[in-house]
């Protein structure tokens, strides 16, 4: 009788278990890619669920209503990506000019699976937009950052605010009253100190323009002529390339142009004044300094500087050793919107802060 399919031979068992160990291997390996796409703590994948999301029908997009003393309103939040214990809030600067250069972050933190939300602060583009300047005070902004925390359900386990220029003074301020909800502040392009801000711009950046470009610019200042295009003109010919962002004018980024567009320029006016030259006129950021309250911040911070900023990045770096638990970093190529010319090492150094937390 032929035993052959019975019992194989000497020589096919080696085959055979081989053959039958890549089965098991791959059938592991199958659960384990299955078991990775699906996990509730798994990467990409339950990053871009949206599932059981309150905003999922609007795609992240959430319009919070807000108290304010002078009525109810809304401002307008997105929300990309999901993660339990990064949550980064972003604050725009301006004061007026909304979310939308922040639009570089699509490019760097989704692949670092952080959870991130853009939001128009008040009276800015795609949230309500009330023309009462008695709104625009540092104050009731940072009443309305928390009322947008409460409402987007952050907590200190997971709640980082990435504020920027104005932002940063904002999330500043936001820390001195509420750190007990914060998991981490980073404060980009922003010094503790507008007086401090004006002296630089003045000293150190103005006499760097062309003589004669600087004395035009001065007397439309002098003559509170700050809406005249040939004094805005100037001001983005000759200043803006410099120390705002380090690339020709034609060449800037579209979110950029955008938010620039958009700017509500009467809020702009009223509490930074007609430039990014400085604080004039009466603008009611002017007097406001901040240093000496630094070391009650004990949440970890970041600040963020840049060799040709609008501001001086010895300040910024200064700032992090103020707090109590600060870090530094520096872009060597950036100027105030870093986050565009030394994009890399800004966003690499955001994300290695965010992750550190």
């Amino acid at each position: 009788m032929n035993n052959f399919h019975k019992r194989p031979s000497s020589f096919a068992w080696p085959f055979l278990i081989v053959l039958h160990m890549k089965k098991i291997i791959l059938f592991s390996l199958g659960l384990l890619f299955f078991s990775c796409q699906t996990s509730p703590e798994s990467g990409v994948n339950n990053y871009l669920n949206y599932e059981g999301k309150s905003d999922k029908l609007s795609g992240g997009v959430k319009m919070i209503p807000i108290t304010t003393p002078k009525g109810n309103f809304n401002v307008w939040t997105k929300r990309i990506g999901n993660n339990p214990t990064q949550k980064v809030l972003l604050l725009h600067g301006g004061p007026g000019a909304a979310h939308d250069y922040f639009e570089a972050a699509d490019s760097y933190f989704p692949k670092a699976s952080i959870e991130y939300y853009y939001y128009d602060q008040l009276g800015n583009t795609k949230s309500d937009n009330p023309d009462d300047l008695d709104l625009w005070t540092i104050e009731r902004f940072v009443d309305e950052v928390e009322q947008v925390r409460i409402a987007l359900g952050l907590t200190n386990e997971n709640f980082i605010i990435l504020g920027h220029s104005w932002g940063g003074i904002l999330g500043l301020e936001y820390a001195l009253k509420y750190q007990q909800n914060l998991k981490g502040l980073i404060i980009s392009n922003m010094v503790p100190s507008i007086p401090d801000y004006m002296k630089y711009s003045e000293e150190v950046l103005a006499p760097q323009l062309d003589p004669n470009i600087l004395a035009e610019i001065r007397e439309y200042e002098q003559n509170d002529d700050y809406t005249n295009p040939k004094y805005l003109d100037l001001v983005a010919t000759h200043y803006y390339p410099k120390h705002v962002l380090r690339l020709p004018l034609d060449k800037w980024p579209n979110p950029v142009l955008r938010s620039l567009n958009n700017i509500n320029y009467n809020m702009y006016l009223h509490m930074q004044g007609p430039s990014e030259m400085g604080v004039v006129g009466d603008a009611t950021l002017k007097n406001w300094d901040r240093k000496s309250d630094l070391s009650k911040i004990t949440v970890p911070v970041l600040t963020v500087g840049a060799t040709y900023d609008t501001m001086d990045p010895k300040q910024m770096e200064w700032m992090s050793t103020q707090v109590q638990n600060g870090t530094y970093l520096h872009c060597p190529n950036g100027s105030h919107w870093s986050m565009y010319d030394d994009q890399e090492t800004y966003f690499n150094g955001v994300i290695k802060f965010i992750k550190s937390l």
